[in-house]
């Protein structure tokens, strides 16, 4: 399956350009339990509104379905996640919508389908969407909130980081040398063979791409100039794929060198065991996706319920194990519960870290909508 390419779309403009999803359904009629009502469900900011798990729990079953959307399996190891909450809890159906739509996508979706059944309850989105449609979530903070870094949440829970990890480069080992620095690619070798995952005025991954080339051009996330330089610099060399990403494109050969955020990249090795990972030393650009509860979620202790477990021990491991990098990883450690095995597994941290702000990435989106197609074409 393929895991992406605009699955994360990030600009406005861009979202207004997207076809908007239709789904089939009825009005919505979402279950009310024993305890109380699905009102109450959905003026829930915390489990001790429901009192504990075991009544979220039963106020989830009792509405008996989750309707998810934009997670493909492949992704971060959504697949064995989404696997154990239907086996945890086999009273809850779980409704898999378009699991490769974009983050604008899924807002349309809410916004298309609102009153209905088929609404999504919750949403997996890359920060600026997130910025952008606030007024669409519901506040809730899971049990393990203070396990989480403030600068990786939104204060009151409207959304929140989970998985996250840093921009890559990953190839074919059978037919090049491991770029060593970002100006490798520039070089003759890599002629028409560099991909980037997406339009970074459009994709979360494509976005962190130019991010990554700026850092590692001496340049910081107040500017990413220096990041759409690099690849005009790129695409004039003749180096510059423009191909869609695909876990197919990768393994038939199509796109053999891909900038893509490090776990989709190592992933690819199930396709193509010679693919290898690249995350270059000095300054790395890292990145969280955000869960969000919609705010007219139809089943919306479900969708609780949901987080809840997305942010448990369990799945963080299920983050760690996809090869993502769980937010909760440090408090993990010191507690002891982290899945040490798959933890010294990650691809070594660069020395230094950043992590565009919300103000930053709401900059760059932009400059890439002013820039970008000019710089490329």
């Amino acid at each position: 399956m393929s895991h992406i390419t605009s699955r994360r779309l990030l600009l406005g403009a861009a979202a207004a350009a997207v076809a908007v999803l239709t789904l089939a359904g009825c009005a919505s009629t979402p279950a009310a339990d024993a305890e109380g009502s699905s009102a109450d469900a959905a003026a829930a900011t915390s489990l001790s509104d429901f009192g504990s798990l075991e009544d979220l729990e039963t106020a989830a079953k009792a509405e008996g379905q989750l309707n998810v959307i934009a997670l493909p399996r492949d992704w971060a190891n959504y697949g064995e996640i989404i696997d154990l909450f239907a086996e945890r809890y086999p009273e809850i159906t779980i409704n898999e919508q378009s699991p490769d739509v974009s983050s604008a996508e899924e807002i349309q979706a809410a916004e298309t389908n609102a009153g209905l059944d088929t609404a999504p309850d919750v949403f997996d989105l890359g920060l600026t969407v997130a910025l952008q449609n606030t007024d669409k979530f519901a506040p809730y903070q899971v049990q393990n909130w203070d396990d989480i870094a403030d600068a990786l949440k939104e204060p009151t829970g409207l959304f929140v980081g989970d998985y996250g990890g840093y921009m890559s480069v990953g190839y074919d080992s059978a037919r090049f040398d491991a770029p060593e620095t970002l100006d490798d690619l520039l070089g003759e070798a890599y002629k028409g063979a560099v991909a980037i995952n997406g339009d970074p005025t459009q994709a979360g991954a494509a976005f962190a791409a130019v991010g990554l080339a700026t850092v590692q051009s001496d340049g910081t996330l107040d500017d990413y100039q220096p990041g759409i330089d690099f690849f005009s610099k790129l695409n004039a060399a003749g180096n510059m794929l423009k191909l869609d990403v695909t876990s197919a494109t990768v393994a038939s050969g199509e796109t053999p060198v891909v900038f893509d955020w490090d776990y989709l990249n190592a992933a690819h090795t199930a396709d193509l065991p010679t693919w290898k990972t690249v995350v270059f030393p000095g300054v790395g650009y890292a990145g969280y996706y955000n869960q969000a509860i919609n705010k007219d979620a139809p089943h919306p202790a479900a969708a609780r319920l949901w987080q809840e477990f997305l942010y448990s021990d369990d799945v963080q491991n299920l983050w760690l194990k996809g090869g993502a990098r769980p937010v909760r990883m440090e408090a993990m450690i010191a507690a002891g519960t982290i899945d040490q095995e798959l933890a010294d597994a990650l691809p070594t941290a660069p020395d230094d870290t950043v992590v565009p702000t919300e103000e930053q990435s709401a900059d760059a989106g932009t400059l890439l909508g002013e820039e970008w197609a000019a710089a490329v074409q």
